[in-house]
């Protein structure tokens, strides 16, 4: 049976850009070897927040490769693997590369919005397919379909390799009433940043983090107090970060987290259309936070 690896923080590895649009892989090196000496737990590498589906394949096999060799084994690598063509999935599970990949993350069917016995038969086919540990990814809001506690609970009981959820419905009771039901080796991170304190004091085992790109240490802090029972000493860093929560996605992901480390030097402020960066004003408002904050 596998056992869930993915625990602490884990980075939602962005994507840099050059002015030109092509991909920076000497930034990308130097976030990685910032976030690896800061608290990074795990990578997940190649999602959302990584403008993936903006990617070549080349770029993917290229950004999968250097991460892996970068990281050297020393924290596990998560990578997505996802979408609303389940056989396509399959077929790419089984003839991908995955060498260096210690888990997959696998969103939810988007566009075409499957029931719930849908959602179950095609998680259920991706862990058939694969030997790797499958991570779910619940985002309600970007795939127009939630995972139901009870499909995600029926998952963690039917298949063995499916070993946790990262969960973004931005509903705590179905967080709740998840961690309630599901099985022993089964757990919950956190995919929303403004609720990660919340939801680690529910029982989750940690995140896959946005704002974990820019300040890792500060994040992996809050995380850690929390496993330790620390819970006043976490809070205060949840309450500090509060303001910088809501400006991180009020022009879409990953615009703000790009705008903040820009400012922070370490990357050019570029997205791949149809993303584009966030407005002055956010990025204006997140630098005087920032500076608030001595970042």
């Amino acid at each position: 049976m596998a056992r869930n690896i993915f625990r602490g923080l884990g980075i939602a590895l962005i994507t840099p850009f050059m002015e030109d649009g092509s991909v920076d892989y000497k930034s990308l090196i130097r976030l990685v070897e910032y976030q690896m000496a800061n608290g990074a737990d795990f990578f997940c590498i190649l999602a959302t927040t990584g403008e993936t589906p903006t990617l070549t394949a080349e770029e993917k096999l290229k950004i999968k490769d250097l991460v892996v060799s970068l990281v050297g084994g020393r924290v596990p690598i998560l990578m997505g693997c996802g979408g609303y063509n389940t056989a396509a999935i399959v077929e790419e599970l089984k003839t991908g590369n995955m060498k260096g990949i210690d888990g997959l993350l696998s969103v939810c069917p988007y566009y075409n919005k499957p029931s719930q016995e849908g959602l179950y038969q095609h998680f259920k086919a991706i862990a058939a397919a694969t030997k790797l540990p499958v991570v779910l990814y619940n985002v309600p809001g970007r795939t127009g379909v939630n995972l139901k506690a009870e499909t995600t609970v029926r998952l963690a009981h039917d298949c063995t390799n499916i070993v946790a959820i990262k969960e973004a419905s931005g509903n705590l009771e179905q967080v709740d009433e998840i961690i309630k039901n599901k099985p022993r080796t089964f757990d919950v991170l956190s995919g929303d940043d403004a609720l990660t304190f919340p939801m680690i004091s529910c029982g989750a085992v940690g995140a896959i983090s946005v704002i974990g790109n820019a300040l890792p240490k500060e994040f992996s802090k809050m995380i850690r107090l929390q496993m330790k029972g620390e819970y006043d000493s976490a809070r205060k860093i949840h309450h500090r970060f509060i303001d910088l929560f809501s400006l991180l996605f009020v022009d879409g992901n990953p615009a703000g987290v790009k705008a903040m480390l820009h400012e922070m030097g370490y990357i050019q402020n570029v997205l791949r259309l149809p993303l584009v960066p966030t407005r002055i004003s956010t990025l204006q408002r997140m630098s005087e936070i920032m500076k608030e904050l001595k970042i």
